[in-house]
């Protein structure tokens, strides 16, 4: 599966969420509202979620491997990091 698009569909300056993405892959699927968050040490990213009837957060789609995460987790980065410098005053 090939990451095919990356949209940084909003930059959020304050507090720790960052960002809100939207990601397609292969030309066929979309997957909405993956946050870009502040951690205690680096960015990383949040994939969908939702509240249980416990209420606790359970995601709406995940990647299943360390490698497929660490691959979507750095182009969303990278697209996040290029949406930022570009609207970042000169």
């Amino acid at each position: 599966m090939t990451i095919t698009n990356i949209k940084v569909r909003k930059i959020i300056p304050e507090g720790r969420l960052k960002g809100i993405i939207s990601v397609t892959f292969d030309d066929a699927f979309a997957v909405h509202d993956i946050k870009v968050v502040q951690g205690d040490d680096r960015l990383f990213v949040a994939m969908p979620s939702r509240r249980d009837d416990s209420g606790a957060f359970r995601d709406i789609v995940h990647p299943i491997s360390t490698e497929a995460r660490e691959k979507i987790e750095g182009e969303i980065l990278s697209a996040y990091y290029r949406a930022l410098s570009e609207v970042a005053p000169s």
